[in-house]
């Protein structure tokens, strides 16, 4: 089986965008270029997070969960918490 990554982008224009990928540094480039809906709409962005699973079903799950209310709350104290640690 291939190892799917989960990934976490947020765009100049603070929008925050979470996908899933079997190849990042591609899906990362693609995001660059504008060929992805999520990146027409962050435009310039970073990687803030990447977690790999073994599995789509698995790594989908998560995706699902960081996408909810519940979801969104943890990745904004885990961002939250980032930028305390990077000061």
């Amino acid at each position: 089986m291939q190892n799917v990554t989960l990934y976490i982008l947020r765009g100049e224009s603070g929008k925050r965008y979470v996908g899933i990928t079997t190849d990042l540094s591609r899906r990362l480039f693609d995001h660059s270029q504008g060929k992805t809906r999520g990146g027409q709409v962050l435009g310039k962005f970073r990687l803030l997070l990447t977690e790999s699973y073994p599995d789509y079903p698995a790594a989908r799950t998560r995706e699902k969960f960081l996408k909810s209310g519940q979801g969104r709350r943890w990745l904004d104290q885990v961002e939250q918490e980032m930028v305390t640690r990077n000061r």
